[in-house]
């Protein structure tokens, strides 16, 4: 019986949404719905030879892996996992096996994240964190907030959930303005977008939000410098990673007011500390990263993690990424 982890089913669905059946008499599942830390996993692992993986929601760098004699295969979200060290479980002779992002379950799931990320910004604006918060103490409302339509959107990227945030914008009386690295003018238009240099659209956006993924390319695209061409009534939303904006820089300009406010789904480091900054200040919303984090979109991660377990099982493992560690 192969023993296998599901890492990190913080909302305990991992079970009914997927159909594990084809395990039967094959695996014992073990599901952990807390996050663990490195020293953490690095003893309550170590009996396990199949972890399943959410996205980043569990880092597995080279010192974890060395730590997990028992591990032969990790099943991850998509192609690739940033903080899993590819090399080391190479080295290791770990399989990595990706998502088949081919079956249809992952054809009605690209909302999730934008319909997010417009609640959030709707709450941020209205200051809906902070007013609910202030009627369960009993008080009663305290703030005004603005109406979005009329305004201007500014994205930072303009790719699949950008595109889909530019329609909802329209659907707001919103003009949309954007940027990214390789943005054309011809592809903003095509979405309904006017494309900017990076500082206007820092500089022009009374909403800006942040669609980019990132990479080497992005962490740390949004500096002080860029902050501070925010207009003071602006709002920074984030909803795509958090290491793409300067947390430091972002929490002095909140602290200062020099920006209006912040809605982050995104941390650093997530979870935050419980004594982090944005979980007290009365100019941030925060949601714990539920951006893809749907029935369906949850059925659509864990729904072929089975199918690839019970292969590997067989000796016939499918979507392998690093294949160099067959031969190990």
């Amino acid at each position: 019986m192969l023993k296998v982890a599901i890492l990190d089913d913080y909302a305990r669905v991992a079970l009914d949404v997927a159909d594990w059946s084809p395990l039967d008499g094959i695996a014992e599942l073990t599901v952990f719905d807390r996050h663990l830390s490195e020293d953490e996993a690095a003893t309550l692992l170590q009996p396990f030879e199949v972890l399943c993986t959410v996205r980043e929601r569990m880092a597995l760098p080279r010192t974890l892996i060395e730590r997990l004699p028992n591990l032969k295969l990790i099943t991850i979200i998509g192609m690739g996992l940033a903080n899993l060290d590819m090399q080391a479980a190479t080295d290791h002779g770990v399989l990595v096996v990706h998502t088949d992002f081919t079956r249809p379950a992952f054809a009605n799931i690209a909302s999730a994240t934008p319909e997010l990320t417009w609640g959030l910004m709707i709450a941020t604006v209205r200051h809906m964190s902070f007013e609910g918060h202030r009627m369960r103490e009993g008080g009663w409302q305290a703030t005004t907030g603005i109406i979005l339509a009329g305004r201007t959107l500014g994205l930072l990227g303009l790719g699949r959930i950008g595109k889909r945030m530019a329609q909802y914008a329209h659907a707001f009386d919103m003009p949309v303005i954007a940027w990214s690295q390789n943005l054309t003018e011809e592809a903003a238009a095509a979405s309904g977008a006017t494309r900017v240099e990076k500082d206007e659209l820092f500089r022009r956006s009374d909403v800006l939000s942040i669609h980019v993924q990132l990479s080497e390319r992005t962490r740390g695209l949004v500096t002080a410098r860029e902050l501070a061409l925010m207009k003071p009534e602006s709002y920074l939303i984030n909803t795509s990673r958090g290491p793409i904006v300067d947390e430091a820089a972002l929490i002095d300009v909140l602290r200062h007011r020099r920006i209006a406010g912040a809605g982050l789904d995104v941390f650093d480091r997530e979870p935050p500390v419980p004594d982090h900054p944005y979980r007290n200040m009365d100019n941030v919303t925060v949601t714990p990263h539920l951006g893809y984090t749907t029935i369906e979109t949850l059925a659509a991660f864990y729904g072929d993690m089975p199918e690839a377990i019970a292969a590997f099982a067989t000796g016939n493992p499918v979507r392998v990424i690093n294949k160099e560690a067959l031969a190990r």
